[in-house]
């Protein structure tokens, strides 16, 4: 019989799977206190690395904004010619800091942007989706793909037990298996911002955005036996590859496109567009050039410019806002929560972390403060000493309409909404048979690996359900290796 969840304090749990919200689309509750109890624990089961994306490397460079945007937003780093310094940190998702870097996972893309009107941090991935659409479900992922309590091994039974019984998960797990999942280094990777934003122009129109970069060094792959023996052999490839080309001259650089869809498109659109387990068609909203990334600077010293460095969703700026994407409203709060257990509550005093421009507020005390008003500062607001205060802007920043009660659901659904249907045009529309049979001996090794035979049978469905034809090769892959494991062991 199946326990009832709960709360640390023994209250029981009425869903593990949806975080309270105004409406299927509306904005997430801060009363929801087991979201925040949830995510909250979780941020702190690891001292002093990072929970997730642990293992990882950057370097320092530039953004220069080339095309006219700014119809569509506001924010000072995206106006023509603008020029940027920027910070990116590239990482593996599950493994601990000493992983080998080529580890089938996805690729963290994390970009500081120190603009004149503060930090603005985007924190993507080199996938256009995820694996659950759901911030309260992040805890559970990160543990079915970390390491067992007890064995302390990495356990293929407990990551297809989860992906199998969350669907939602199919399209990012198809990028996962096929050649994306094995960047040839992190120079020949896209990057994407994944979420869904919202810009705001100066006259105050919102509308829905996506982030993609562009390699210009092209988006390479390496096959899964290379990528096993540089596990063993140069464990740290990707971060010596990235080090190694930046001294010798050779800065790596991403074109920036958008995908920008008109606010009122978001209430008709067929796929609901701020599921992060989804994409937007091109065909419907095409690339939009932005600017150039490039990479020209090493860091001087990897743990205080790197290790210490630390990104947040909720790092915006004048022109660019959050959106319904129920996994970006937990990751604004969970990730700064996240750096002020991890490097400290005043995390954004070290210089890697610290905006350009000055900072007026009030905050106070605190770990490792050493940045501070002078005395004849008041330390409270609002107050009559001439103190700084919030200045309310002409045209009021992002927002949505939130009309329903609160509820535990998913997003509202849209004319085409479903967990297989992308990840099946994923393999059958965009890869090419060579990615085809690749994504086949890949996934048949690692559901390969899979000893309980009802999840082994969940994950055949899995597949299946992601296309016919390729789940009937995986289940003869796989009753093949069966029989093939069965003769040898009578051969014995």
């Amino acid at each position: 019989m199946t326990e009832q969840s709960t709360t640390q304090h023994g209250a029981p749990v009425t869903s593990d799977a949806h975080s309270q919200s105004v409406g299927a689309d509306g904005a997430i509750a801060l009363t929801d206190h087991y979201l925040v109890e949830k995510l909250a624990q979780f941020n702190r089961e690891r001292v002093p690395e990072r929970v997730v994306h642990a293992k990882g490397g950057g370097a320092f460079g530039t953004f220069k904004t080339t095309e006219d945007v700014s119809k569509y937003t506001k924010a000072a780093l995206f106006q023509p010619g603008v020029e940027t310094d920027m910070l990116i940190r590239f990482s593996s998702v599950a493994g601990e800091a000493g992983s080998p870097d080529t580890w089938r996972d996805p690729r963290g893309f994390a970009v500081k942007f120190y603009t004149t009107e503060g930090n603005y941090d985007l924190v993507g991935n080199n996938t256009p989706v995820f694996f659950i659409r759901d911030g309260i479900k992040f805890p559970d992922f990160i543990h079915s793909q970390k390491r067992l309590p007890g064995s302390n091994l990495r356990d293929a039974d407990m990551q297809w037990d989860f992906w199998t019984l969350s669907p939602e998960s199919a399209h990012q797990v198809t990028w996962l298996m096929g050649d994306r999942g094995l960047p040839a280094s992190w120079r020949e990777m896209q990057g994407y911002g994944s979420h869904t934003y919202q810009w705001i122009n100066a006259a105050g129109e919102r509308f829905w955005v996506k982030y993609h970069f562009h390699s210009n060094q092209g988006a390479n792959a390496m096959s899964n036996d290379e990528a096993e023996q540089l596990a063993g052999s140069d464990s740290d490839y990707y971060i010596r590859d990235l080090y190694e080309n930046i001294e010798k001259g050779n800065f790596p650089s991403w074109e920036l496109h958008i995908q920008v869809m008109p606010y009122e498109d978001a209430k008709t659109y067929r796929f609901n567009p701020f599921d992060l387990t989804k994409t937007w068609s091109k065909q419907d909203y095409p690339l939009i050039h932005v600017g150039t990334m490039t990479l020209n600077k090493n860091p001087e010293n990897y743990f205080a410019q790197i290790e210490q460095a630390a990104f947040s969703p909720s790092n915006f700026v004048p022109g660019i806002a959050a959106s319904p994407d129920k996994m970006l409203q937990a990751r604004i709060f969970s990730y700064a929560d996240a750096h002020r257990y991890r490097v400290g509550t005043n995390h954004a005093q070290i210089p890697v972390n610290a905006p350009k421009n000055e900072v007026h507020n009030y905050s106070q005390n605190g770990a490792a403060r050493y940045q501070f008003n002078s005395a004849d500062v008041p330390n409270y607001a609002p107050n009559s000493k001439g103190g700084a205060a919030a200045v309310e802007p002409v045209n009021v920043g992002g927002g949505w309409e939130n009309d329903g009660a609160l509820t535990l659901s998913a997003h509202s659904l849209h004319a085409e909404d479903d967990d297989f249907g992308q990840p099946g045009t994923l393999y059958r529309e965009v890869f090419d048979d060579g990615q085809r049979a690749r994504l086949l001996d890949t996934i048949t090794g690692a559901v390969g690996g899979v000893q309980d035979a009802g999840i082994r049978e969940r994950a055949v469905q899995y597949w299946t359900n992601v296309d016919a034809d390729l789940g009937a090769k995986l289940r003869a892959n796989l009753g093949n290796s069966q029989n093939s494991e069965a003769e040898a062991s009578n051969k014995l």
